[in-house]
């Protein structure tokens, strides 16, 4: 067949980039004491940004996980069956230490070089992360009962993945899930009603449902069920130390909008063995620490996908000719990529500081700690919900071209609204905010220290704080509280983040931020940042140099 044209004024394939070229992350790492795990940081970014890798993430994502309910036989297996891609993916991620080997480092700064790990290694397939968020958040949870955090959290932490369905402690390395909500309370986990009784011998008998049950197939669960004393929370394993199956029937998976690398079952206990951890009653507080950890992967996840789709973004309109010049030297296109690139500084900045909060706690700073809460809280509801917004924008700078799979935009997009519910929805992370306030000793003067670092930098940023304090006299009166709790998040949150870029990041990024989104020159969509927006820096910081 004769060629009817040549193909012309298309962009390139984006391969051989590193997903850790980005000024914000590699200036967190040496501002904040990760300098030690740059190189680590950047190989792995350039990993995630090769051909096999893409491919691996494509793959994944095209190929869903297969439940098995049952053998050729007849016997109950309750398996699950995933493309090679996806533990190919996972090698990567626990070989690399993004799961929970942060937790056995003794340098400092090991969890923000964890989560610039987990950043980078997130932009190229984000599926996979789950099940490596709740591996590095399930050893806080399970501290709480010593005897068995001393048995598992060395193989937890352990660089190897060992895929299979074999007894715990027979592995060489372990994934950990988290099996919490039900059908018929979701979020609101005390309406939970699967019961918990002791075995007399130390464990005890779960019967019930899970609603949501992310990555089945991982070696132990922490999960909450009803005991004589309350809501308590369990350790669970997929196979028993006798090397039987603990009887937890996957019913289906769950068809998803997105994370379509990751299963998602719903499942039944049918006297599943489980054993106790943290106090009986005091299941909440006990897994509460499993949530915040995850909140900071949601945050850390959001920043990343906004990134990579402002690279994707970016790349196009530099290899992209439109009337008559180059899309990316066009005005309009050029104030849309720096509102996307603006937005995503933000969000890794804050990320990162998040991160480095939580080093400082595990140090013992009761501060940092304060700040970790109640900045979890905040970052959660506002950089998480900024995701979709954002990866829309993105996907819309290719036209067309963004809406075809081929691109991978949609794949970006579809992900997007995860990060905003799990771990709790909108609403969910808006009112603990107003319950971090309220509860939390120390989490709202962390939170002005933090911010007051930057006074008298920006005369527009001073004036947010103004008028974030005076909303703080109208939390008096709970409903008004609550009426105001999604405003009040997402003030806290651009205060924040004001805060930093001015201390940190380039003076046209943070005089962008605080025109924009702090001082009210700014529309509702992106690409509405003001006339005379020094562009050119912002658009150079987010350049996916390497690929040029």
């Amino acid at each position: 067949m004769s060629a009817t044209h040549e193909v012309l004024n298309q962009a390139p394939p984006l391969v051989g980039f590193s997903t850790a070229d980005d000024p914000a992350l590699l200036e967190a790492l040496r501002r904040d004491g990760g300098g030690w795990g740059e190189p680590e940081v950047r190989d792995l970014g350039a990993r995630a940004g090769s051909a096999e890798v893409q491919d691996w993430a494509r793959m994944a994502e095209e190929h869903s996980p297969v439940l098995q309910t049952h053998d050729r036989y007849g016997h109950r297996i309750d398996e699950v069956e995933y493309h090679p891609a996806y533990h190919r993916l996972m090698d990567v991620a626990v070989e690399s230490g993004q799961h929970a080997a942060a937790w056995n480092e003794t340098r400092p700064g090991a969890h923000l070089v964890r989560a610039a790990k987990f950043y980078a290694f997130a932009q190229a397939e984000p599926g996979h992360g789950c099940p490596i968020s709740m591996t590095y958040a399930a050893v806080p949870a399970l501290r709480a009962e010593p005897g068995l955090a001393a048995v598992y959290e060395p193989l937890l932490a352990a660089r190897t993945y060992d895929f299979g369905l074999r007894p715990p402690l027979a592995k060489r390395g372990l994934i950990a899930g988290m099996s919490m909500t039900e059908k018929q309370g979701g979020s609101d986990v005390r309406a939970n009603t699967t019961q918990a009784v002791p075995d007399g011998a130390g464990g005890y008998v779960l019967t019930g449902h899970k609603w949501f049950t992310s990555a089945p197939m991982s070696d132990v669960f922490l999960t909450l069920a009803q005991t004589e004393e309350g809501l308590t929370c369990f350790l669970v394993p997929r196979v028993l130390p006798d090397g039987s199956r603990n009887p937890l029937r996957l019913m289906r998976l769950k068809n998803k909008l997105g994370n379509r690398s990751n299963a998602s079952a719903e499942i039944e206990y049918e006297s599943a063995m489980a054993w106790r951890v943290g106090e009986p009653g005091r299941g909440v507080r006990t897994i509460v620490e499993m949530v915040n950890v995850t909140r900071l992967d949601c945050v850390i996840g959001s920043a990343a996908g906004m990134r990579a789709g402002l690279r994707q973004a970016l790349h196009h309109a530099e290899h992209r000719r439109a009337f008559g010049a180059e899309l990316v030297d066009q005005p309009l296109m050029r104030n849309v990529l720096a509102d996307l690139a603006v937005e995503s500084e933000a969000a890794t900045t804050l990320a990162m500081r998040l991160a480095t909060a939580l080093d400082r706690a595990e140090a013992g700073d009761e501060g940092e700690a304060a700040l970790r809460r109640l900045g979890l809280a905040v970052s959660k509801y506002w950089v998480c919900k900024r995701g979709s917004t954002h990866a829309a924008e993105a996907l819309e700078c290719l036209g067309g071209n963004g809406y075809v799979e081929e691109s991978g935009m949609p794949r970006l997009y579809r992900e997007a609204p995860l990060l905003s519910i799990w771990e709790g929805s909108g609403n969910v992370a808006a009112l603990d905010v107003l319950r971090a306030l309220g509860r939390e000793s120390g989490a709202l003067e962390a939170f002005l220290a933090e911010v007051g670092t930057a006074a008298g930098a920006d005369a527009r940023l001073d004036a947010a704080v103004d008028r974030l304090r005076g909303l703080l006299p109208q939390l008096t009166d709970p409903e008004r509280a609550q009426l105001m709790a999604r405003r009040l998040a997402e003030q806290m949150t651009l205060v924040l983040q004001g805060s930093l870029l001015v201390r940190y990041s380039h003076p046209a990024v943070a005089d962008a931020f605080c025109a924009s989104r702090l001082d009210g020159d700014w529309g509702h969509a992106f690409g509405t940042l003001p006339p005379g927006t020094d562009t050119g820096p912002i658009l150079e910081r987010a350049r996916p140099k390497d690929a040029r």
